[in-house]
């Protein structure tokens, strides 16, 4: 990535746009923690939350109580609070006694619905997400949305990348837009859609795609 010089303030709703392959990725990998900088300066203030990866970074051999107790560590550093968060996630997920199986025996369905709990079930100073996250079963995905409408409210910080201008309006204020690893426009995110629309846009659909 090149020529980006943004400060985003506490509290700010950022909506990064562009098409596959501009950049919106590698900048939320970049801020996160994921990536190092190479050049230049970078500074985080808050913890930000990779809202990033589509499936568990832990081992499948794990069950789903298990994966849960790993990802409450990971994220927390503690487990102050860790029940309350754990019956929230399986009863969400539906799983029942299956949460104590391995994570490699579950359905595909399964497997996503317990993700989509794990990493829907706080809150969080900064989330740095993609929107290219599955909910699991069509019989899930009403209860998924009001959960992600939640989620994504309760963030102190949020930068969302998506192709829907739908998601983007319902949540930012704030637009960037990316080109070819560059940042090629920031302002008002109405202001942003139109100069993406106008200049970079390969024909978006805008559809809502939580």
């Amino acid at each position: 990535m090149q020529d980006i010089s943004l400060t985003i303030h506490q509290g700010g709703r950022v909506a990064l746009i562009g098409h596959n392959g501009a950049g919106k990725s590698s900048f939320l990998r970049l801020v996160s923690g994921v990536y190092q900088h190479t050049s230049g300066h970078f500074k985080a203030h808050v913890p930000v939350f990779p809202m990033i990866h589509k499936g568990f970074i832990t081992s499948p051999e794990l069950s789903g109580l298990q994966a849960i107790k790993a990802h409450y560590l990971l994220v927390n550093g503690h487990f102050r609070g860790f029940e309350e968060f754990s019956e929230d996630v399986i009863g969400f997920s539906g799983l029942g006694d299956f949460i104590h199986l391995p994570v490699k025996t579950y359905s595909q369905g399964m497997a996503a619905r317990l993700l989509f709990a794990v990493l829907t079930g706080g809150s969080h100073d900064c989330l740095a997400m993609d929107e290219g996250f599955g909910a699991g079963d069509t019989s899930f995905y009403e209860k998924a949305q009001e959960r992600m409408s939640r989620f994504l409210s309760s963030a102190g910080t949020l930068l969302l990348a998506s192709h829907s201008d739908e998601l983007l309006r319902r949540f930012c204020r704030r637009g960037l837009v990316f080109d070819c690893g560059r940042l090629v426009f920031a302002g008002p995110l109405e202001t942003a859609l139109d100069y993406y629309h106008r200049n970079h846009a390969p024909g978006s659909t805008g559809k809502l795609a939580l």
